[in-house]
């Protein structure tokens, strides 16, 4: 059995969950790579990232490079004498980074790949309204994503279920397959599988303003996997237009009401308690949103301080 020394590198929540569990199970980690800190909120006082905050609450040896084929910093890197780098949520690495550690760099990908290539595998799975997603371990290569892979875990996706809900599960979930591939590693046990390609292959494209917007036009069960999907954030978004006004919203939560109607696509129709957006062959209900300027809240609360006309529209 090879005694490991490994390097960690991630940035968001998601990866803060795999790195405790590799702690928890009494690996070594060496070294933590994240972000740089970068000015946020009103203030622009300079963010952590998160795993930045739980490597200096357990003490781990931290860098934060801007530039990965910086000199000094692979120097820093190869000081640390790692023989493995695991990489969670973090971004692509040079092949002089990757390459460094002699039983390589593996990566744990939020998608049963080659499906979900991308940055947001977790939101488009369920705004592509998928039944079925996971997580997959594979060794990194010079392009995104498409290295052979190692394991991979499958869990169902709820009709339910949003986003951030499927994050977590999916954290556990890779937590646990991390742990196994790491224990195939040491003991000289790993088995590879190369990535085929093929048309159908689905990707999971960064999430922009654009491909976040609510298309009233689309089918109800489509607006609803995007609301879904993109749930707690980044939040699908339109707009709502009354009375000369115009706001933009953020849909947090909805739900579908299929019933014939002779309201136009995008209307929207309120009761003192409820609203709901006329679709094709049906309703989208709305459960919890954000107006610009205010908290997210219920809808029923939204309703307690403002009125819609009757000509009132999302589009």
């Amino acid at each position: 059995m090879e005694k490991l020394r490994i390097i960690f590198m991630g940035t968001p929540e998601f990866a803060v969950g795999i790195l405790n569990t590799i702690i928890k199970n009494n690996y070594e980690v060496v070294g933590v790579i994240t972000a740089a800190d970068k000015p946020a909120g009103r203030g622009q006082k300079l963010k952590y990232s998160a795993v930045k905050e739980y490597a200096l609450e357990n003490n781990l040896p931290l860098l934060q490079p801007t530039n990965l084929k910086d000199e000094n910093f692979l120097k820093e890197l190869k000081s640390l004498n790692a023989n493995l780098q695991i990489v969670v949520a973090f971004r692509m690495l040079p092949k002089v980074v990757w390459e460094m550690p002699a039983l390589g760099t593996f990566n744990l990908h939020a998608s049963l790949l080659p499906n979900y290539r991308g940055a947001a595998p977790i939101n488009w799975a369920i705004i592509n309204g998928e039944t079925k997603t996971g997580v997959t371990t594979f060794f990194i290569d010079d392009k995104i994503d498409t290295g052979a892979m190692i394991l991979s875990s499958e869990t169902e996706i709820s009709e339910s279920e949003n986003a951030g809900q499927l994050h977590d599960r999916l954290m556990h979930l890779g937590s646990g397959t991390v742990i196994e591939t790491l224990q195939l590693i040491e003991n000289g046990n790993v088995t590879t599988t190369i990535q085929t390609d093929s048309p159908e292959i689905k990707t999971a494209y960064k999430l922009n303003k654009e491909n976040c917007k609510i298309d009233w036009a689309k089918s109800a069960s489509e607006i609803n996997n995007l609301i879904r999907g993109l749930s707690p954030y980044p939040a699908a978004w339109c707009f709502f237009s009354d009375k000369d006004e115009e706001w933009n919203v953020k849909i947090y939560e909805a739900k579908i009401i299929l019933e014939q109607h002779e309201h136009p696509i995008g209307s929207l129709l309120c009761t003192k308690k409820e609203m709901k957006i006329a679709v094709t062959g049906g309703y989208i209900q709305i459960l919890s949103l954000q107006f610009p300027g205010k908290k997210k809240m219920n809808t029923h609360e939204l309703l307690n301080g403002i009125v819609f006309s009757e000509s009132a529209k999302a589009y």
